[in-house]
């Protein structure tokens, strides 16, 4: 009996981690497809890599004056701005600023009926889009722009091994993040249908408070409780001050257990917005 039971246990096991590991394999597939069809916009790349240069250079002119006309103690170090402002020239492209075009068109035309027929859970679907569309243009133009920054503009690299590898944990769970929020942003498309008002306000808020304008410590103390408490921060400001050396390595769990809180919270919402948008979709065209 005993032995029987066991079996069944087993025969259920194994048949709810082969279904698991065909679902894993098919998001995986997404997710390659999506990132190797995004590498072939070289051009874009390029275009994009020559633009983040010359607003890299001006926003340095623009520290670097400010530092020098004012005595007064400053949160950072001019060196660390100056590595925090290239690091966010370098990480453009994966800040959630924009909803997906193609998933805007198939909300439009009515051809979003065809993903809801896909054997494949929605959310993890359009995760896996956003994950790839995060992704692939910033490798085509972080790589480059951090050597050229290195080589010729007083970009630092990291202190130590530690450093390094919590900057690109911390790297990882921003573009998480990042791919959490711009899910949330598709799925507001089943109402908005356009988008390009919450991509506008998306875009605003995440420019302001990822310390991508200004690097957050800058801020004024009356705005840091509220900064600290917001998803942005965990955009730009923690990795990017993990690589410069402002955060000690002793805070580095706080700050990606803060991260991890967000994402997680985030697909949660996304979930729950996506099955009430189910409920009210109303096909366009057809």
């Amino acid at each position: 009996m005993a032995l029987s039971v066991g079996r069944f246990f087993i025969c259920c096991w194994a048949f709810f981690c082969k279904d698991a590991l065909s679902l894993m394999t098919a998001y995986r597939a997404i997710l390659s497809a999506r990132f190797r069809m995004l590498l072939q916009y070289r051009a874009a790349a390029f275009a994009g890599l020559v633009t983040q240069l010359f607003w890299g250079l001006i926003r340095v002119m623009i520290f670097t004056a400010f530092y020098h006309s004012s005595t007064a103690a400053q949160p950072m170090a001019y060196e660390e701005v100056r590595t925090y402002i290239w690091l966010g020239q370098a990480m453009l492209a994966m800040l959630p600023w924009n909803v997906d075009a193609e998933i805007r068109q198939m909300v439009r035309t009515g051809g979003v009926a065809y993903e809801l027929l896909r054997p494949l859970d929605l959310y993890l679907l359009w995760f896996s889009r956003a994950l790839a569309w995060r992704m692939a243009p910033t490798l085509l133009r972080a790589v480059p722009l951090f050597t050229i920054a290195w080589l010729f503009f007083g970009l630092q690299l990291p202190a130590t091994w530690m450093t390094a590898a919590g900057w690109m944990l911390a790297t990882l769970l921003a573009i998480l993040l990042s791919s959490a929020i711009s899910t949330l942003q598709n799925i507001s498309l089943l109402w908005t249908i356009a988008g390009e008002g919450i991509a506008n306000l998306t875009f605003a808020g995440v420019l302001v408070f990822s310390g991508m304008v200004v690097p957050l410590p800058l801020f004024p103390d009356w705005a840091q409780p509220v900064i600290k408490l917001l998803p942005f921060r965990g955009l730009c400001d923690v990795p990017f001050r993990i690589y410069a050396g402002h955060i000690p390595p002793s805070e580095y769990w706080r700050e990606m257990v803060q991260q991890l809180a967000w994402i997680f919270g985030l697909i949660i919402l996304g979930r729950w917005v996506l099955s009430r948008g189910m409920r009210r979709l109303v096909v366009q065209g057809g």
